[in-house]
């Protein structure tokens, strides 16, 4: 066992490992010492920095729904260019990448660490969920002020729909596979069922939004 292995960054170090392990183990094989091990320090190490492992978990979350946080900055940003569905399309399967879907259920599994991000971060109970819909309200509503989605469309519900839908896509595993496949190119399988849901929840939406001579648009 690996007693002595200094780490230069020990917390990131400690965080990478742990997103590894849980890629590969899932939430039941998420522990200290697993962490230690793949980091290749002491077990000591962890508890240097942390006061125990829910304490490091909590610390692992927000580390991580940082991340989505800056990429809901990106989304928000790409509001005005492009398709609103393409837009969405491509933001969902950022959001709803291999390491965001592998903590919502280590979330769910730990009650101690539910606690932990709702003290640390109030409604933060399922933080990578919290980011996801915090950015797809502030891009909608963005959009809505450019006159790209229609004036009376209601932002929770939209959000609600391409958020709780995105989760439920790309928490199959089959589907999930195929988009880590896939890549970034955005196209494929995975790709095609992502649109088709954007599409579906978002076609009113667009197809209402007034043109400068009064007709509705078309097409999103």
């Amino acid at each position: 066992m690996p007693t002595g292995v200094h780490l230069r960054d020990a917390r990131q170090q400690l965080f990478d490992a742990a997103e590894r392990v849980l890629l590969r183990a899932g939430p039941n094989g998420l522990t200290s010492r697993a962490v230690t091990d793949e980091a290749g320090c002491a077990k000591g190490v962890l508890h240097r920095h942390f006061s125990d492992f829910d304490d490091f978990l909590a610390a692992l979350v927000l580390d991580r729904a940082a991340r989505l946080a800056e990429q809901a900055d990106a989304l928000r940003e790409s509001a005005g260019t492009g398709t609103v569905a393409g837009n969405l399309t491509r933001a969902l399967g950022t959001l709803f990448g291999p390491v965001p879907l592998a903590i919502i259920p280590l979330i769910t599994f730990r009650d101690e660490l539910r606690a932990r991000l709702r003290q640390a971060r109030p409604g933060g109970g399922i933080a990578v969920l919290a980011e996801a819909t915090e950015a797809v309200s502030a891009y909608l509503a963005e959009e809505r002020a450019r006159g790209r989605i229609a004036a009376d469309a209601d932002i929770d519900a939209l959000t609600l729909s391409l958020v709780g839908g995105g989760h439920l896509l790309f928490a199959d595993r089959d589907f999930a596979d195929r988009h880590v496949a896939e890549g970034e190119a955005g196209t494929g399988a995975a790709a095609d069922a992502a649109g088709k849901l954007v599409a579906a929840v978002m076609a009113d939406a667009v197809q209402r939004r007034p043109l400068p001579n009064g007709s509705p648009a078309q097409g999103c």
